[in-house]
């Protein structure tokens, strides 16, 4: 498959950006550590439903280790901004350990 017929995803400051549902995994699986975000509520401005409460997880991609051991940490923000925002600064320190 040539460079150009690969899928591409939306990146934000480098990094992949992938959206199943409600749930935005952010950075690389083939890196040590992703960011998972899930919506949790949303409200509606304008025409548009905005996230609103956002559950924000840094967690191994290691597939051999348990689930629940994945995560590494956790928090909740206020809009999607802030969200984004805290899982670049966790992300970016765990990658440079």
């Amino acid at each position: 498959m040539s460079e150009q017929n690969k899928q591409q995803f939306p990146t934000y400051k480098g990094k992949p950006l992938v959206r199943c549902g409600d749930t935005i995994y952010y950075g690389s699986m083939k890196d040590k550590y992703v960011i998972k975000m899930d919506i949790k509520s949303k409200k509606k401005v304008g025409d548009l439903d905005v996230a609103d409460r956002v559950t924000v997880q840094l967690m191994y991609t290691d597939p051999e280790i348990r689930t629940r051991k994945q995560i590494v940490k956790t928090s909740e923000k206020n809009g999607l901004y802030l969200a984004l925002d805290i899982a670049d600064a966790w992300l970016t320190r765990a990658l440079a350990e």
